[in-house]
């Protein structure tokens, strides 16, 4: 009678590192079950009532510059500041002051990502006049922040 008998020689490295691999492979799908399988026990969230941030409208601020007196209008609706403008800018005003087009473009470029007038930041090239413009701003929005109960 024959036998065919086999004999496998494993290397313990080789048997080491699988055995890694397949601990590893189990935790990483334990890992995946508990990140993504709903909790059971997960309550509803309470219903968050959303309160104005403002009262729509258009408010104004004056600005003096100089012998000048600009107007700063923001337009508001209730969650967020629409638009920012200055009302009465005449070719004087911005040849003496020709730093003012850009900060007012740069401001209103940055309210679609604000949630706050805090949140305004000027650039490096009109920062005085940046933080004229933001400062007659906070002043305009006075009047639309409600009053807390």
């Amino acid at each position: 009678m024959s036998s065919n008998t086999k004999i496998l020689i494993f290397k313990a490295k080789e048997l080491i590192y699988t055995i890694i691999f397949v601990v590893l492979g189990i935790l990483l799908l334990l890992l995946l079950l508990f990140m993504f399988l709903p909790d059971k026990a997960e309550q509803p969230l309470p219903e968050v009532t959303e309160t104005a941030a403002y009262i729509p409208g258009v408010y104004s601020s004056t600005v003096q510059l100089g012998e000048s007196t600009l107007d700063v209008q923001v337009t508001v609706d209730s969650n967020r500041i629409c638009d920012v403008s200055i009302v009465n800018l005449n070719e004087t005003v911005t040849t003496m002051y020709p730093l003012l087009t850009p900060a007012l473009e740069e401001i209103n470029s940055q309210l679609p990502d604000i949630e706050s007038v805090d949140e305004l930041t000027g650039s490096a090239d009109s920062q005085y006049t940046s933080v004229i413009l933001i400062q007659a701003i906070k002043n305009a929005l006075e009047p639309a922040i409600p009053e807390s109960e």
